[in-house]
């Protein structure tokens, strides 16, 4: 299948490419970042990809999870995201749901290099941040909220000091902000699996209030 990846074959090598297929990670959460993030990194050669949600698609959540389409409202999200992106992906690459929390797929004990946010939720990233610290698997938290969204890769800072866990109302967004963090979390992720530098334990900070403005600062 080098044909498929000749791009990126084109960026890293075929040794670099070929590493990926040793590779897996978990992507908590299908919604809005879990479709793009799945989108973004099911094509990029990694072996195993986990796709974890409980929830199901509803007719409000479409138009900034580009993954689905209206027939597929009711269904579970990992279920249909794995279908679709399976289908998208070359052979060799694994793709697998769980319609299950976070605490219920770590009972399973599957390896994992890399762990992927896409919750939505500040109680869910410091069980992430828990596990990945029990563990030393490092994760990715993402967060967008109107037209402002943050990306952080966690390895050493410790996740509930530097945000206050809680419970959030939710707020508006626009698909285009979505995908924008989304891609942003897949490069991170490309970037450490493939053995590139990262940056890491750096909050990146980034909106589109006006005018486009970025901040960024380590923990």
């Amino acid at each position: 299948m080098s044909g498929y990846f000749k791009r990126q074959i084109q960026l890293w090598g075929e040794q670099t490419q070929e590493s990926l297929k040793e590779k897996s990670i978990l992507i908590l959460g299908c919604g809005g970042l879990g479709c793009s993030l799945a989108y973004a990194l099911a094509t990029s050669g990694i072996g195993r990809i986990y796709l974890v949600d409980f929830d199901t698609i509803s007719l409000d959540n479409i138009h900034r999870q580009l993954a689905f389409e209206v027939q597929d409202e009711g269904k579970y999200k990992c279920e249909v995201l794995a279908q679709k992106m399976q289908k998208r992906t070359p052979q060799g690459v694994e793709i697998s749901s769980f319609t299950c929390n976070f605490e219920e797929f770590c009972k399973k004990n599957l390896h994992v290099d890399l762990m992927l946010d896409a919750s939505d939720n500040l109680h869910v990233r410091a069980q992430m941040d828990k596990h990945s610290k029990k563990t030393k698997t490092p994760w990715i938290y993402g967060s967008v909220e109107e037209y402002r969204g943050q990306v952080c890769f966690f390895d050493k800072a410790d996740f509930s000091k530097t945000f206050k866990v809680q419970d959030i109302e939710s707020k508006g967004q626009i698909a285009p902000m979505v995908m924008f963090m989304a891609s942003f979390e897949a490069n991170l992720a490309l970037k450490y699996l493939t053995n590139q530098e990262v940056a890491k334990d750096k909050l990146f900070y980034l909106s589109f209030d006006g005018e486009f403005k970025t901040h960024s600062f380590y923990m």
